[in-house]
C-alpha cells in the first residue's frame, strides 16, 4: 500500500506503538529494573508534552518530506484529546507520532532512532533549563 494514502491519524496510531517500543528498548538496554519502574520512566517520554518537546528539538533537522508528514499529523482533525495535554502539545505529539508511523512504514528505522536521540537530547536540555 502507498504510504501517502494513509490518513495522518492512522500513521500516528502505528507511530505511537513504534515510538513506545523504541523507548522501552532504550530503557531496557540501560539495565535490568522492575517492570513498574520501567513503565513509570517510559511514561515520562511517551506523554504528549514530552513528544511535543522532542519534536521541537528535531524539527530543524527534518527533510521536506518528513516535515510534510509531521504537519499532516499536527493538523489532523482528531475526535479526542489526551486528558493531561494542552492543545498545542497534543497536536505536536500527533505530528510526532505520524512522522514516526511514516518512517516505520517506509522502513526507515535508522531515521526513527536518529530523531529519537535528537529529541531525547533536546528534552534533556529542556529539563535542565526548567530545573535552573
Amino acid at each position: 500500500v502507498d504510504i501517502r494514502t494513509y490518513s495522518p491519524v492512522v500513521l500516528a496510531y502505528i507511530g505511537d506503538a513504534v515510538y513506545e517500543l523504541v523507548i522501552r528498548t532504550i530503557l531496557v538496554d540501560q539495565g535490568n529494573r522492575q517492570a513498574n519502574t520501567l513503565h513509570k520512566k517510559a511514561s515520562t517520554y511517551v506523554k504528549a508534552s514530552a513528544q511535543a518537546a522532542m519534536a521541537e528539538a528535531f524539527l530543524p533537522e527534518l527533510t521536506e518530506k518528513e516535515l510534510s508528514y509531521f504537519k499532516r499529523g499536527r493538523n489532523a482533525k482528531t475526535v479526542s484529546m489526551a486528558k493531561h495535554a494542552t492543545m498545542h502539545d497534543y497536536r505536536h505529539a500527533t505530528g510526532f507520532e505520524a512522522l514516526m508511523g511514516y518512517l516505520y512504514l517506509a522502513d526507515r528505522f535508522d531515521r526513527i532512532l536518529e530523531l529519537t536521540v535528537l529529541g531525547l537530547d533536546g528534552l534533556g536540555k529542556e529539563e535542565k533549563t526548567h530545573r535552573s
